[in-house]
């Protein structure tokens, strides 16, 4: 679903959502508002943010990014943002803004391991992956 300059991306059970452009305020609410629109209404398990075309994070967008991955999880989904450059670490760590609970990934083949292993319920077996006593 292309929303103006974003585009959010079905992925089978999980939402890609790889941010290209620098967002003003009022562009990141609508994005936040319409990837919780798609959460709920396709009830995907994960949603990947892709940063790494973001060079500038402020205040309002680094928030933005942190409560729309809480309001995921609230929705059964976890949430994993991928590609934070230097600069953006930096900024993100300069203002305060807490993390908690918000996962990072390098690139997305992380990101949907990451996924893989926090949707596994604890004592499932994954398939294809060795179980140690």
């Amino acid at each position: 679903m292309a929303m103006g300059e974003i585009t959010i991306i079905r992925l089978g059970d999980r939402i890609l959502v790889p941010i290209q452009v620098e967002l003003h305020d009022r562009a990141a609410r609508k994005l936040q508002e319409e990837v919780l629109a798609n959460l709920e209404r396709t009830g995907a398990s994960g949603l990947i943010i892709d940063v790494s075309a973001v060079d500038i994070v402020d205040s309002f967008l680094g928030r933005l990014l942190v409560e729309t991955a809480r309001m995921a999880r609230l929705l059964a989904a976890e949430t994993v943002l991928v590609g934070m450059k230097k600069e953006v670490v930096m900024t993100i760590l300069q203002l305060g803004m807490p993390m908690e609970g918000v996962c990072t990934a390098l690139n997305l083949e992380d990101a949907l391991a990451l996924l893989d292993r926090l949707e596994t319920p604890a004592g499932e077996d994954t398939p294809g992956e060795e179980v140690k006593p």
